[in-house]
């Protein structure tokens, strides 16, 4: 396959390793036949990495899984073929597939914490695959399982064999899929969404870790992502889909530079890591932020604060991990301080401190001049009433027993705010604001999207004009194309309502377009704080700097692959 410019992507090989022509897919429903994919073509060539790209329901997953005909038992290839080498996967019984699967084609899911089995340790699988594959014997696979997971970038891989999956981090548990797919050497590698769930610094270690395992291995790769700086990044070419259909295809660099098709134009003004050198254009119309509160009317100040949690007695004496180390936050009115780090770098603790949802070990908290710290009973609950949380899941935040107007109502029938009639009025001047349609009132969670149900969120945190909210991670779950009608949203409220923000968040790139102040956080403490400029101009801190440098997509900031222009703006609307 040959882009329209004549380009070849990669120039490794002249024959294809995997052709995919003409391939449909459907999945059988209650309500009858979905189509899922229709008439994809794709082509994968030796040694090349050629990336999947596409919103959540573009289909890109299908592909990759009727690729290794992995499809959901409800699923059927309706139309076309699959060629390997010199086989159409379509044709073969589960037998002959058997010795393609994992032999010649490794799979990399998306979701470690479901794809490992959780009653055998993380050694055991590796072996399995060996043993199945003819490529060691009972006594030998445990030695050989141990040598893959060093291959992969297991640490102490020897301990790590002996580990059940839950005992692994995030990171580690990718790695182990990692092995599993990469241990009998196979000629091509499907990784579906393989770093969506991690942290961008492990993130960028894992993904360079897997390009030089496929690198030593000569495999191919089929890259499934919906970031399209992961592809900038990694792909020799870029396969777009949408509603089922490729609509792009060709060398990461045109695709990039010169894109043709308006969905591959609209991926890529939203993708905020391909936007992290540019401030996010202004909601037309709206006025000018207010001023920044002098430094003497702050709306929450932390000083010293400290929260540590015990660990299992170990020989008789009690042990504590310090989560939060005296960190010094300040946030005004009107303004978003964005609070970065890593999983685990104590970020979600501190802002659980800001709300009172657990008590500070020491330190203080000072909320619009009154002191916080230890309030309880009344003082607590106008606290509640004036500091408000979105949750980073928008899939488990929401009561699905709930339809959407109970669910805004909820925080105003605890307060007893207003009487039956002027709470709905209220929920639908909220969904008004949030860009829902009144109707939205009577549906369930289950029946709307992810960047739907965080605007109902969003609603409900808004439901008592709260002061704060604090938004924790609220769109590392959705869509890049969701996250920047969010991200917009979230900035055109503030701008309208003076509400402040506390931003938690690991991705630099989705603070840069939001945060007026940024605070770097690693191992409790807080390393650096500065303004949004500042930080991203000149980052003091080196943990900064590696954050700054583990956003995806170097190669297309730096100009290497053009950076197209944001000429347009992210629409509000949005569909199921």
């Amino acid at each position: 396959m040959t882009d329209s410019d004549g380009e070849r992507g990669g120039g490794r090989a002249e024959g294809a390793l995997l052709e995919v022509a003409g391939l449909s897919v459907s999945y059988r429903t209650r309500t009858g036949l979905v189509s899922a994919v229709r008439d994809v073509a794709l082509e994968v060539r030796p040694g090349e990495i050629v990336a999947l790209v596409g919103e959540s329901g573009s289909g890109k997953s299908t592909t990759a899984h009727a690729v290794t005909r992995l499809l959901a038992g409800n699923a059927a290839i309706d139309a076309g073929r699959i060629l390997f080498g010199d086989r159409d996967l379509t044709g073969l019984s589960e037998r002959e597939l058997r010795t393609v699967r994992g032999a010649r084609i490794g799979l990399i899911p998306q979701d470690p914490a479901v794809s490992l089995n959780p009653v055998k340790r993380v050694g055991e699988q590796v072996a399995e695959v060996l043993r199945l594959h003819g490529l060691a014997t009972r006594r030998s696979a445990p030695l050989e399982a141990v040598e893959v997971l060093e291959r992969a970038g297991l640490p102490d891989p020897r301990v790590r064999a002996r580990q059940y999956p839950h005992e692994l981090s995030g990171g580690m548990r990718q790695r182990a899929l990692i092995a599993i797919a990469i241990a009998a050497g196979p000629e091509l590698i499907v990784a579906d969404e393989p770093t969506s769930a991690l942290d961008v610094t492990v993130q960028r270690r894992i993904l360079d870790h897997l390009q030089d395992l496929t690198g030593e291995l000569g495999s191919a790769v089929l890259l499934v992502t919906h970031d399209l700086g992961v592809a900038a990044d990694r792909a020799d070419r870029i396969a777009v889909m949408s509603g089922g259909r490729v609509v792009e295809e060709g060398p990461a660099g045109r695709i990039l530079g010169d894109p043709r098709d308006p969905y591959t134009r609209r991926l890529l003004r939203n993708a905020p890591s391909l936007a992290v050198a540019e401030p996010a254009p202004r909601p037309e119309g709206l006025p000018a932020p207010a001023p920044a509160a002098s430094e003497e009317e702050p709306l929450v100040v932390t000083e010293h604060l400290v929260k540590e949690f015990p660990l299992p007695h170990g020989r008789g004496t009690a042990r504590t991990v310090r989560a939060v180390d005296d960190v010094g936050l300040t946030i005004h009115r009107g303004r978003t301080l964005a609070l970065v780090g890593e999983s685990g770098s104590g970020k979600s603790t501190t802002a659980r401190l800001v709300l009172r949802l657990v008590p500070p070990s020491s330190g203080r908290i000072v909320f619009d001049g009154e002191d916080v710290t230890a309030v309880r009973g009344n003082g607590l609950r106008r606290l509640r009433r004036r500091a408000q949380l979105i949750y980073q899941n928008p899939y488990a935040s929401l009561d699905p027993r709930f339809s959407i107007g109970e669910v805004i109502t909820e925080p105003l029938r605890a307060f007893r705010v207003g009487d039956r009639a002027a709470r709905s009025a209220r929920a639908r001047e909220l969904l008004d604001r949030v860009a829902l349609p009144a109707s939205t009132l009577d549906r369930r969670p289950a029946e709307l999207s992810g960047g739907q149900r965080q605007r109902v969120a969003i609603a409900r945190a808004l439901a008592l004009g709260p002061d704060l909210v604090v938004c924790d991670e609220p769109v590392s779950a959705l869509d890049v194309s969701v996250q920047a009608q969010v991200l917009e949203l979230l900035a055109e409220l503030q701008e309208r309502t003076g509400v402040a923000y506390l931003f938690i968040s690991h991705d630099l790139a989705v603070v840069r377009q939001i945060a007026h102040r940024v605070a770097v956080m690693k191992d409790g403490r807080i390393v650096e704080t500065g303004t949004t400029g500042e930080i991203f101009a000149a980052p003091a801190h080196p943990y900064t700097r590696e954050l700054l440098a583990a956003i995806p997509g170097a190669r297309a900031r730096a100009g290497s692959v053009p950076n197209p222009r944001r000429d347009e703006r992210p629409r509000i609307e949005e569909t199921t």
